[in-house]
């Protein structure tokens, strides 16, 4: 199985059912091993936060997860203050979750080892 971070997003644009039983527990157990702690919230969303020691920190993730997100076409949803940022990621076209949703999450946990 290759890296969730080495694929790319792929638009959905609804009409395919989202991962559910034990596709969506291989693509969980692939995320956990590539990139932890991210949680499976209500079997239709990853969430994950990252805390920082200031605002200016927080603010520059929340960047770089934008232009990311705009080079995949996938867009999470991103709340931060001071000190944090949480990131929710889902398919809102199946109002679930798809291998995409996988990848911009890896994707995501490689951009903040490379800040470290």
């Amino acid at each position: 199985m290759s890296s969730l971070a080495s694929k790319k997003c792929v638009p959905c644009e609804g009409g395919v059912p989202s991962l559910k039983g034990e596709q969506l527990k291989r693509y969980q157990a692939q995320l956990e091993e590539e990139a932890p702690g991210w949680e499976l919230f209500e079997t239709r969303q990853l969430r994950k936060t990252y805390r920082f020691d200031d605002f200016q920190s927080a603010l520059d993730l929340v960047n770089q997860i934008g232009q990311l997100a705009e080079q995949e076409g996938h867009h999470p949803n991103i709340s931060f203050g001071w000190g944090f940022v949480t990131v929710t990621i889902w398919t809102h076209a199946i109002d679930g979750l798809s291998e995409s949703d996988f990848v911009l999450a890896a994707k995501i946990e490689q951009l903040t080892k490379s800040r470290a």
